[in-house]
């Protein structure tokens, strides 16, 4: 459209144009014609945009293509990365286990066994199995001789250590046992088990070492102890009179059996000490000696037994070790527990059952272990305690001839009922057969001496009552009155020291025993002319026993039998004052 074609369409749509807008139309002309130029370049300029687009899309397609392809082959190569390294790692495991540290091999020739060595056979003996498991492997079958010297040298060291080990307990008598075992015996226990793995011959002989060196070591240490309390017990012999004898003579002082009554209870009283003997006027209970000759042996037999089914169990049976195994501190009066001490403290301190060398926890390892390893470990514990066993049986056999009194003995049962209890808890099985035999043996010894009691009660009731075929033995009031008294005293004793009001045989033969008293009594008071005189007689024996055991039984005033007592003679005094009436 030309410029005269452009200036009358407006005229033409809008009707008739003034002149003066003609005019000013003109006047801008120019202007509309480079603002139409402007518009051409824009359009052009827009075109040329259109057309690089274009392009630019096309090329950014082809990009887009090609990362595509870059992802793949990225993950291809990651996916073989990982393949490569799962492989470095068992390559890795590989070489280290064929081969042997310089570190390794230097600690085992040129050092002397210690503790350095204990993670150094450990990490030694993971890599002897490696080479069993990978025998096929060349490198590994190369290798095999190197360790198999390398095994020869540690099982040289380790013999001659474990052999310098024992060197202290043969050549003195006041080494402490118990310290050598748990601070340096079972700190090298894993030393131990690579012996009985890879050199079960030189196991064998460590074992064997130790076994001749401990049994020495408590033979000898027994031997002096058990002769030390047969010393002092040899000062002292006591005899079973029974209720009977010595009626004329000065009374006995039977009250003194109460307070040895705590001899029957591991609690208690300090153990009677070696050097003790060395005093020739000193002088104890045979019931206190024998608490001491078992007391020393339950310490020192069960935790040696401790120890031995701890460091000698096969190493195939699951080991669960607490670290605090014999970890408990030891009694200032060790010296007795270990009896081959010869140092020992001034004196006696009281006994604790927390005093005890061992722990109960600490037994489990025991009950771990198979039927056929444990009866293997019994054998090796009697081997090393057998003479220790022999002279405490040799003392007790001496301690119970002559048989002691009716009430020391009850109390030297219930020791060993108490020993046995405290052995069974602490695991140590062969101990406590060797206990319960004592055990038995006390027993039958106290049947007889209660028999021999209401025997004797007996004759002398039969006596006192006269007759064609027996001589008539004299009775006084004072007589009957120490019957009575060392009953009574007897009767508390023996109720004290039974805590289970079921005893067969001791309260079976207290029946008896108080049957022939009664029996005693009537036929006393029996002479006497008149009926009312025998029954004020008779309620008057009868109410000095009501009263003699209504004092004592102040001791044990909850016990059945103690109360039944009570209620038998005081029927029987009433009974007696109302006939006197």
């Amino acid at each position: 459209m030309s410029v005269s074609e452009s200036s009358t369409t407006p005229q033409d749509a809008a009707g008739p144009i003034n002149s003066s807008e003609i005019v000013s139309f003109r006047s801008r002309t120019k202007e509309f014609v480079a603002l139409h130029e402007q518009v051409q370049t824009g359009v052009r300029l827009l075109d040329s945009l259109e057309s690089f687009l274009s392009t630019f899309q096309s090329d950014l397609s082809e990009v887009l293509v090609q990362i595509s392809d870059l992802q793949s082959r990225s993950s291809d190569i990651e996916g073989r990365l990982n393949s490569r390294r799962k492989i470095e790692e068992q390559l890795e495991s590989l070489v280290s286990d064929l081969t042997l540290p310089p570190n390794l091999v230097t600690t085992i020739l040129d050092t002397d066994v210690g503790e350095p060595w204990i993670p150094v056979i450990t990490d030694f003996e993971r890599r002897l199995e490696e080479l069993k498991v990978r025998g096929r492997v060349r490198a590994a079958r190369d290798l095999g001789e190197v360790a198999e010297g390398l095994r020869i040298v540690v099982a040289t060291k380790l013999r001659t250590f474990f052999l310098a080990l024992l060197q202290p307990i043969r050549a003195s008598m006041t080494t402490n046992m118990h310290i050598v075992q748990t601070t340096v015996f079972l700190k090298y226990r894993p030393l131990y088990t690579f012996l009985m793995r890879h050199a079960a011959n030189v196991a064998t002989e460590v074992q064997k070492a130790y076994v001749a060196a401990a049994r020495v070591y408590y033979e000898t240490g027994f031997r002096r102890y058990m002769r030390s309390l047969g010393w002092i017990k040899a000062r002292t012999i006591e005899k079973d009179p029974g209720l009977v004898s010595g009626l004329d003579g000065p009374e006995r002082q039977t009250d003194t059996y109460l307070e040895r009554l705590s001899y029957a209870r591991i609690e208690g009283p300090g153990v009677t000490l070696a050097y003790m003997a060395d005093d020739k006027t000193h002088k104890e209970d045979v019931e206190a000696l024998l608490r001491s000759a078992l007391l020393v042996l339950m310490d020192n037999g069960t935790s040696e037994y401790a120890f031995v089914t701890t460091f000698f169990a096969p190493v195939d049976t699951p080991q669960a070790i607490n670290s605090h195994l014999f970890s408990l501190p030891f009694p200032a009066d060790d010296a007795v527990s270990s009896p081959a001490t010869d140092s020992v403290p001034a004196t006696a301190r009281p006994r604790d059952r927390t005093d005890s060398v061992f722990s109960n926890e600490s037994l489990r390892q025991a009950s771990q272990l198979s039927k056929e390893d444990l009866t293997s470990l019994n054998a090796i514990w009697k081997q090393i305690m057998d003479p220790a066993l022999e002279y405490t049986k040799t003392f007790v056999q001496a301690a119970l001839e002559p048989p002691p009194p009716v009430i020391p003995l009850l109390t030297m049962i219930r020791l060993t009922e108490g020993i046995m209890g405290e052995v069974q808890k602490r695991g140590c099985q062969p101990l406590e057969t060797f206990v319960f035999g004592l055990r038995l043996q006390m027993w039958q010894l106290f049947q007889k001496a209660m028999t021999d009691q209401i025997e004797g009660l007996k004759k002398f009731a039969e006596g006192a009552g006269g007759g064609y075929f027996r001589r008539t033995t004299t009775t006084s009031d004072a007589a009957v009155a120490t019957i009575c008294k060392r009953y009574v005293v007897l009767f508390l004793c023996l109720v004290v020291l039974t805590e289970q009001n079921e005893e067969t045989m001791i309260f079976s033969n207290l029946l008896r025993l108080r049957q022939e008293l009664t029996r005693l009594i009537k036929t006393h008071t029996g002479k006497l002319s008149e009926a009312s005189t025998r029954a004020k007689a008779r309620s008057a024996v009868y109410e000095e026993l009501l009263q003699g055991l209504t004092r004592a039984f102040r001791a044990a005033p909850n016990h059945s039998r103690a109360q039944s007592e009570l209620v038998y003679w005081r029927e029987k005094e009433e009974g007696a004052r109302n006939q006197s009436r």
